[in-house]
Order: structure tokens, then sequence, then C-alpha cells
């Protein structure tokens, strides 16, 4: 369950502002830094090509500079297109969007929602970093998962600002390339808030049972990442979600999935020679579900892109 919550955070801290997060006190250990490769992969039909770049959305400074496939894609690319339209993403009216999918309705409060066991956990972890549970009363119980895992991804050096996707944006931005969203940010909340409460209330009891997990799969995800090893994320992280919080999975990566697949292949159709740079996270890219097997599905010619991966394992991942 908590890869689910994992998922959540990252898929979220695209854009939930860092005055949501919890700050616990607890830092990580640095870990040692693998070999770096990209996920990243072509798609290309007649005229022109369509990079798939399987993003992080919170990293550390040590993370740059990126793997220089990801400096030719960038390079290579007319525009770009992200999971929300960068523009969205500073609009003033953001933050009541969030706002609005994560508060209960009148009357409803986690005091009366949660199980007593959960909610004295949480009010003791709080405690402890000097929060409040009165805090998050009105706030549903993804959010308060979601909070959790980014404040403690935040005590262990990541840091939303410094996440790919933001980095490519500014980039695009210095360089004049037009850049687009897949969805938006009512899309993702709207998705989140869709969960039923009974797998919320699940998902947060497990992280405060056992929060010190949540941060060994934190290294290891990123551990993953930056070695370009699809292989590992997707049977630990994206088929461990699947399998344990199905409806989570289906309305965070499928349903996501179906709905930009079009997108992606709108890019394919036009009778241009311009190639576009899409970067989501990772784990959309996955698996029978991801955009990599959907669009090779369809007939295009799909190859993964990393130098140092020939004759590897890597190589040969979706």
């Amino acid at each position: 369950m908590q890869s689910r919550l994992l998922c959540l955070a990252l898929a979220a801290a695209l854009a939930v502002p860092a005055a949501f997060a919890e700050q616990p006190q607890a830092v990580a250990a640095p870990t040692a830094q693998a070999a770096r490769h990209a996920l990243l992969w072509k798609v290309s039909d007649a005229d022109n090509s369509v990079y798939l770049l399987g993003s992080f959305h919170l990293l550390k400074p040590d993370d740059y500079p990126l793997p220089k496939e990801i400096d030719a894609a960038f390079e290579d690319a007319e525009s770009l297109l992200f999971e929300v339209d960068p523009r969205e993403m500073s609009a003033p009216e953001t933050l009541a969007t969030i706002q609005k999918y994560a508060a209960y309705d009148t009357g409803k409060s986690l005091g009366t929602v949660l199980p007593k066991a959960t909610h004295e956990k949480l009010a003791t972890l709080l405690a402890t970093s000097g929060g409040s549970v009165q805090a998050f009363e009105q706030t549903e119980p993804w959010m308060v998962s979601m909070s959790l895992v980014l404040g403690l991804t935040h005590a262990m050096g990541f840091r939303a600002e410094l996440g790919m996707d933001r980095h490519l944006m500014a980039r695009a931005a210095e360089a004049g390339k037009p850049a687009a969203g897949l969805e938006t940010i009512e899309d993702q909340m709207r998705a989140m808030d869709s969960v039923s409460h009974a797998e919320q209330a699940q998902g947060l009891a497990e992280f405060l049972d056992d929060p010190q997990h949540a941060m060994q799969q934190m290294q290891d995800m990123h551990g993953w990442w930056r070695s370009g090893d699809a292989a590992k994320l997707d049977s630990e992280m994206r088929a461990e979600m699947a399998r344990k919080s199905p409806q989570s999975y289906r309305l965070l990566d499928i349903d996501r999935n179906n709905a930009w697949l079009p997108k992606v292949e709108a890019r394919l159709a036009e009778a241009t020679v311009d190639d576009t740079l899409v970067v989501v996270g990772s784990l959309h890219l996955l698996g029978n579900d991801g955009l990599v097997s959907k669009l090779r599905a369809k007939g295009y010619v799909v190859e993964r892109v990393c130098s140092g991966c020939e004759g590897t394992s890597l190589q040969q991942v979706h």
C-alpha cells in the first residue's frame, strides 16, 4: 500500500505547494548513487517522433546534470508535453482547486471518519514534529497521507523545485519552446479524490504503522530511477500498486494513461517533421498499461534511448 502513497505524493508534487507538507524530524542517511541512465523511449512514425521521458517529480541537487540522452532529446524536440501545463502550475487559482478536492464537506472530519487508533497515531506523529492533528481535521485522508509523505521526502533531501518536470519547464521557457499539458490540475485532484475512503484510510494507517518503510521505498525508487532500471520500478512499484490498491491504480494510472494516449498520438499524426518531448511520471510508461506498450501495440516504432544499456537487461525492458 505504501507504494500507492509514494506514487500519489510524487504525482501531486507537481502541483501541491510545499506549505501542505508536514515536516518530520528524521533525516535519512545518504546512500551511494548508482550509475545513471535515462528512462527514455523514442516513438516514431513515417515523418516525426515523440520522446517519452520518465520523470521523478522530487529530486536532489546531485541528480544534476541529467544524463546526456535527456539533453539530446530536449534539443531535438520542437515542443514539450508535461502532465500539467506549466502556466497552470503558477496560476493563482491552483491552490483553491487543490483545497476544493482535499477538504471534507460540512459535517465530516478526520475524527469522525478515521478509526480511533489511526487518528491517535496521526496525532502522535504530528505532535513529534510540532504539528497538530487539529490543523488536518477538515482534510481528507489522501491529502493527509500525501502531506506526510512529502514532508518525509523533504527531510530526506528531496525537493519539488528540483524535480525533472520543473527543471525542463524552466529550460523550455528559456529556449522559447512551446509547452502544454496532458491534463489539468483539476483532473489530477479529481482522480486522487475519487479513491474510496476505505482505501484512503487504509493507506494512511499503513504509513503511520511504519513510516521508515516509506523512507526505504523512496530511497529504492529513486535509486532505480537513477539507474534506469525499468524492470525494478515496474515490479516493485507499479505492479505492487496494481495488486494491492487496484482502485487507486485504475484511477491514477490506467485511466490517466488512456486519456493521454490520444494526445500523444496527435503529435505523431501532425503533418510536420517536428518532434515532441513528453515528460510524465516514470510509472506511466511501464507495464502493459503504460504508454510505451500501448504505442508499440498500435504499430509505432518504439526504441529505448539509453547509451550504455546495450547488451544489458536495461535495454530489453518494455
